[in-house]
């Protein structure tokens, strides 16, 4: 996908662009390609963007570790506000800044570009589940029983043998 160069946006039917695509995106891996739509319409202050998409995505288990497919899909709308050209505040790094609630709001320069392929990417980011279960009845790591009743416990890995030996010295 291409960035929307604004001010041409504004010149075609409607203000509007339609964006089909079946594609891999650089930084998200996935084992689909992908798929969907992207309508991007120019409303003269602002952009309205909305969007379909699906693809399939590897996650690993938080409990158990395996790794298992997870089917990810968007259905998003968002408005981008124009600002003003030369608006745009220089940050210094390392510098404290108080920013008001109402400048929250993404916004874009009016003679500047639209992404979609990185608007895409960050929601499909936003999507992906914060708590990541294979199964909601995943029981997680088993360990195997290395009790006996009269012997004290074996260390499971080889590599806390060392600890464990101390342990039984003390």
């Amino acid at each position: 996908m291409e960035p929307i160069f604004l001010p041409q946006l504004l010149k075609a039917s409607d203000g509007t662009e339609l964006i089909n695509f079946s594609e891999t995106l650089a930084d998200l891996e996935t084992l689909t390609p992908v798929k969907g739509w992207i309508k991007v319409t120019h409303q003269g202050s602002y952009l309205d963007v909305s969007a379909q998409a699906d693809t399939i995505v590897t996650l690993c288990c938080d409990r158990c570790l395996q790794q298992y497919n997870h089917r990810l899909a968007i259905e998003a709308s968002e408005m981008i506000w124009f600002k003003e050209k030369g608006a745009e505040e220089k940050y210094e790094p390392n510098t404290e800044i108080e920013v008001a609630l109402e400048d929250l709001v993404e916004s874009l320069v009016a003679d500047g570009t639209f992404d979609p392929a990185e608007w895409l990417y960050q929601h499909l980011c936003l999507e992906l589940p914060q708590r990541k279960l294979c199964d909601q009845d995943c029981v997680g790591i088993e360990v195997p029983d290395t009790k006996n009743d009269d012997e004290a416990p074996k260390a499971v890995d080889n590599r806390w043998a060392a600890l464990e030996a101390l342990k039984n010295q003390l």
